[in-house]
């Protein structure tokens, strides 16, 4: 049997594969039947096949694990996709394989094609683990209503309990990684001891770190002071931030400055604020205080530059550091 877990979202991938291999460890004890193969990396696909085809002297199931497939040469992409069609092991119940693999999401809407595949071989393959004769699961981003339910749950799985509203905030400000939201729940929950998770503790444990330098970096770029606004970015980079969480950070303030801005410019006080935006009091003060400084115009440009710097991390086409320097590069230029 050969099942197929892709997509972009890592971490749930990840956790998918390290339950299928638990559950099999949990029924098959001796290891001998386990395998990992890195496709990416020399005679990966005959010490696979070797292996998958040998004689095992104990009578448990084998269990394959294959990754960095669509890494591997495209001659090797090839011999696999022959090796799917005439063996046996599509329908084998004995022997069972799992295709793991991270895709990179594209941006090209003109080909109308979800993930970057490097060439045809890529394609084909990508054709036929995706067909009716393998068991596919696609793990996508979670954004919205989906990542806040994803928030909720994972509280649950690890002993805590979360406001609606502290959920809202933490899928604003970590958004679609995963990985760091886990950390940071778990850390919340730590926090807590067995209390509720409010919003309030979200921002002081979550947002407040960073908020802070967040802040002085848009000040700085506002007066083009490019050296001030690394300055205030580079820190928090030295204590362990991820340069993600940091863009993350940017986007989410340079919104609100657009909102701030857009009710501003019609007309609404700054005292009737409050009601149509759901901020926190001091993070809606701010945000009034630095919209002076930009007009809506280029509050937008700014915005809409951030997503497409956004979509272009999330795609592969550049790595968070660079694009955190090109943000600041240009709004400083």
């Amino acid at each position: 049997m050969v099942y197929f877990f892709y997509g972009a979202e890592t971490f749930q991938l990840k956790r998918k594969i390290n339950s299928e291999i638990s559950r099999y460890q949990a029924r098959h004890k001796s290891g001998l039947n386990f395998g990992r193969f890195n496709f990416a990396q020399e005679q990966s696909f005959d010490n696979f096949k070797n292996f998958i085809e040998s004689y095992s002297m104990f009578s448990e199931k084998k269990l394959a694990i294959i990754e960095e497939l669509f890494e591997a040469a495209s001659s090797t992409q090839k011999k696999f996709v022959n090796y799917l069609e005439v063996s046996k092991i599509l329908k084998d119940e004995e022997r069972f394989l799992i295709i793991a693999q991270e895709l990179k999401l594209s941006d090209d809407k003109k080909k109308k094609e979800k993930y970057i595949l490097k060439d045809a071989e890529a394609k084909e393959l990508f054709k036929k683990l995706t067909g009716k004769e393998i068991n596919s699961e696609e793990f996508n981003l979670f954004e919205g209503a989906k990542l806040e339910a994803w928030i909720k749950k994972e509280v649950a799985v690890q002993g805590g309990q979360m406001d609606g509203s502290a959920v809202k905030n933490l899928a604003a400000f970590v958004g679609s990684d995963l990985w760091q939201m886990q950390n940071e729940i778990g850390k919340l929950i730590s926090f807590k001891n067995g209390q509720p998770i409010k919003e309030n503790d979200v921002d002081q444990l979550v947002k407040a770190k960073i908020e802070s330098d967040i802040f002085k970096t848009i000040d700085a770029l506002a007066a083009r002071q490019r050296v001030s606004a690394f300055k205030f970015l580079y820190r928090n980079l030295t204590q362990g931030e991820a340069e993600v969480s940091l863009l993350g950070m940017l986007v989410y303030q340079f919104r609100n400055l657009l909102l701030v801005k857009s009710l501003i410019e019609q007309g609404v006080p700054f005292y009737s604020l409050a009601k149509k935006i759901k901020l926190h009091p001091y993070v809606l003060r701010k945000s009034f205080e630095q919209s002076k400084n930009f007009s809506y115009t280029a509050l937008k440009k700014i915005y809409e530059r951030l997503m497409e710097i956004d979509l272009a991390i999330k795609s592969g086409q550049i790595e968070p550091r660079a694009a955190l320097d090109l943000v600041v590069g240009e709004i400083t230029s």
